[in-house]
């Protein structure tokens, strides 16, 4: 229970990758904050589940951050994982879909560290872990505004490192390939249909195409990893950017 008498808040984490981090960081015996969207009954079964405390706010928007903080308090493990993707060529970009997708994916992340640090400090320890992307190393066409967030984030996540170096405070960023959760499942059959695919084809040869292991990563995976980071073993590791793509980025 390395993490007893800490908080840590894990930003979109009533799904997917934010709440297996979420789960990872409990079962490490942190009290942890929920935020993200979803049914109300589920969340409140999450709630009880951890523990935890749950929080909605619109992070697209600095007021929604400003009042998801206010209302964790101190924090000292921050989980920057709230995201969104949207898919098109550059000149048919809507531009408030750039725009939403900067501010969820890179913007709130900056301000939510902002708001963490000076606690951090105080406190003389922190964890700050951002969800970035195999996007965040390399590209894909049609992903412009994420891969240009996701790249952001892993030169945010190293300033941070810099900055915070002597302060006991690490900064870091995970960045997983595909992920195998219900938002990727739920594209399957979509994707046999439009291009008269089976389902293993769709899983090997569209979503699995660039990760060489032909696995997908386990959101579970990616919590042993947050969790790992928050550990006394990873007290040197700040400003990492860790792959867990199965490959993708080694070509």
């Amino acid at each position: 229970m390395g993490l007893a008498g800490k908080r840590a808040l894990v930003t979109g984490s009533t799904s997917g990758i934010g709440l297996a981090i979420a789960r990872a960081l409990n079962a490490a015996g942190a009290e942890v904050v929920l935020s993200g969207f979803g049914d109300a009954d589920a969340i409140a079964a999450l709630c009880d589940e951890l523990n935890a405390q749950h929080i909605a706010a619109d992070l697209s928007r600095r007021d929604g951050v400003e009042a998801l903080m206010a209302g964790a308090g101190p924090v000292d493990v921050l989980v920057n994982n709230a995201g969104m993707q949207f898919v098109a060529p550059v000149e048919e970009f809507p531009v408030e879909k750039w725009d939403q997708i900067i501010a969820l994916n890179l913007t709130a992340a900056f301000d939510a560290c902002r708001l963490a640090i000076p606690h951090m400090k105080a406190a003389g320890w922190g964890r700050i872990i951002n969800t970035a992307s195999a996007h965040s190393l390399t590209a894909s066409p049609y992903k412009s505004a994420y891969v240009a967030a996701k790249h952001g984030l892993a030169g945010l996540t190293k300033t941070l490192a810099l900055e915070l170096a002597t302060d006991r405070i690490t900064a870091n960023c995970i960045s997983p390939g595909y992920v195998w959760t219900p938002l990727v499942e739920n594209q399957i059959p979509s994707t046999m249909a439009a291009r008269g695919l089976t389902r293993e084809q769709v899983i090997n040869d569209v979503l699995l195409q660039r990760q060489p292991t032909k696995q997908f990563v386990q959101p579970e995976d990616v919590g042993a990893m947050a969790a790992f980071l928050c550990g006394d073993a990873a007290a040197q590791i700040t400003g990492s950017n860790i792959s867990m793509d199965g490959g993708w980025t080694a070509e």
